[in-house]
């Protein structure tokens, strides 16, 4: 007997597997607030040298001295990292007239002078990192990304190993320890250190919410609960615009977005252990009594239990189990046979493209001709029709296409923007807004495609694996917009690029649309 058919026995999806989904979709909320916190912790609002007082500025107004001290960019603008040596005071007789002889031109020398009309502090604004130390700016997303990263290895071992909900619960209280340090951060160092520890942290929580949810829903509802625990990340998208505008000092903003793990921490309380864990892991006991509960909240009270299935004596029972006595398994088992090895090389592709392209897309809010915060709201908010027409489509299309077509749809709206000129405001933007929904639609296909492709022995391995590469891609993406001092257009190509051959790479994969979940390797091959 399959679990698929013991599932179905205790009500395949009812009010128990409705009440999970909803507790589990609560951090899921929680995940954008800190993925692409970076865009507000460590925005860089418009700025100038600072301009140490003298005696001949006495008379004169603000304007007139930046006007005399700080040498103007060809559209007008005062430039944010360089300064006069000395005040040109002829330009006050005419400003047109900027020096030819850049000798005079000196990088700032007494700090910046920052415009907190936006912003009340920043990182950004609190350790001056602008200029020549804005690649420290940029390292803070790919320091985040990195424990993520690390995350993703350390809890997909430790979930297979130890069980989903232990590890779920331990990722969630880390995560606010190390939130709360990250805002009482002093340092730099302070800052860097601790928002790599909360990426490591909540790499458990993004990895596990999925699985879990899915290993205790039938085949029917699998689709529809991968869409729904994915439109709650939009829905968290969307708090982060709202918590963001109305919270604009950084350590503040930290405590608002983590704070809301606390009630994750206590909801989890009634979500139980995955029951096709246990069962695969040989913990036969434990299953049936969450089978049983499964069994009376859904209204199946003729579900009953016999002694011998109980102590794990039943022939049924060791149908379900797929792992040996002091058989183990490591991220190793997913290279050793052929078709898992195709089925890890590719997968870890395709996760590469869509992290990369997706938080390419997210953290250039600025770059589409719209507010920050209405950007941030626009794009959380297109992402849920997104996810309602790839309900429909992974349906009917299939996981395999579905994710291909995703992405590279993905990369042809970047590189779209790439050739439409910049005074075509409205039209980069819903080119750019169209690019957002291609990309979050092949974010929720990959999450639900993975977590079908591998095998109840190795699913947590697998994600763990797949989630490493999706990070490294996650890190490097905010890295790539320092390209644009080579060429202006280099990070859009990138991104375009590397989502056109990743989501090539998907057609690679075998189709599960309608199939049982795996239980083990042999079900694979």
């Amino acid at each position: 007997m399959k679990f698929e058919d013991l599932l179905l026995e205790i009500g395949g999806f009812g009010r128990f597997q409705i009440l999970i989904l909803f507790i589990l979709c609560l951090p899921r909320i929680n995940l954008p607030m800190h993925f692409l916190l970076h865009n507000f912790l460590a925005a860089t609002p418009s700025h100038h040298c600072a301009i140490p007082h003298q005696e001949a500025f006495v008379n004169l107004t603000t304007e007139e001295v930046l006007l005399i001290s700080i040498p103007r960019e060809p559209d007008g603008t005062f430039r944010s990292c360089e300064m006069f040596s000395q005040p040109q005071f002829h330009l006050l007789l005419n400003s047109s007239l900027q020096p030819e002889n850049d000798s005079i031109i000196q990088h700032c020398q007494h700090g910046w002078v920052y415009d907190h009309s936006q912003f009340t502090s920043t990182i950004s604004t609190q350790w001056d990192l602008v200029c020549e130390q804005r690649g420290l700016n940029q390292a803070t997303a790919t320091f985040f990304f990195i424990g993520v990263t690390m995350g993703a290895v350390v809890f997909g071992y430790l979930s297979d190993r130890f069980g989903r909900k232990a590890m779920l619960l331990l990722s969630l209280v880390c995560s606010v320890v190390f939130g709360m340090l990250s805002a009482a951060s002093v340092s730099y160092s302070m800052l860097a250190i601790t928002r790599t520890l909360t990426g490591v942290a909540l790499s458990g929580v993004s990895l596990i919410v999925l699985p879990l949810g899915m290993e205790w829903v039938d085949i029917q509802h699998r689709t529809f609960s991968g869409i729904l625990t994915s439109i709650f990340w939009s829905i968290g998208n969307m708090l982060l615009a709202m918590v963001a505008y109305l919270v604009r000092e950084w350590h503040w903003l930290l405590v608002a977005v983590t704070g809301p793990c606390l009630l994750s921490i206590v909801c989890l309380w009634w979500v139980p252990e995955s029951a096709r864990w246990l069962i695969a892991n040989g913990k036969v006991k434990q299953a049936h009594r969450h089978l049983l509960r499964c069994a009376r909240m859904n209204g199946r009270k003729n579900f009953a239990v016999s002694p011998e299935v109980r102590n794990g004596r039943s022939r049924h029972v060791f149908l379900l189990c797929h792992k040996k006595p002091g058989e183990s398994y490591s991220y190793i088992s997913l290279f050793r046979t052929p078709v898992l090895r195709k089925i890890s090389l590719c997968s870890g592709a395709v996760w590469f493209g869509v992290a990369f392209s997706y938080y390419g897309m997210s953290m250039n809010l600025t770059g589409f001709g719209l507010n920050m915060y209405l950007s941030q709201f626009v794009f959380g908010i297109i992402e849920i029709p997104a996810k309602m027409i790839m309900y429909v489509v992974v349906n009917r299309a299939g996981r395999r296409q579905s994710q291909a077509w995703a992405l590279i749809l993905t990369g042809l709206c970047i590189g779209a923007n790439v050739i439409i000129p910049k005074p075509f405001t409205s039209l980069r933007s819903v080119i750019a807004i169209m690019g957002k929904a291609f990309s979050e639609a092949a974010f929720t296909t990959v999450f639900l495609y993975t977590s079908e492709l591998y095998p109840t022995v190795l699913r947590q391995n697998g994600m763990g694996y797949t989630s490493f590469v999706a990070r490294l891609g996650g890190a490097l993406a905010p890295l790539v917009f320092l390209l644009d001092e080579v060429w202006r257009s280099l990070p859009e190509v990138t991104y375009c690029g590397v989502a056109v051959c990743c989501g090539s790479v998907a057609f690679l994969l075998p189709e599960t649309l309608n199939m049982r979940l795996p239980e083990g390797i042999e079900d694979i091959e």
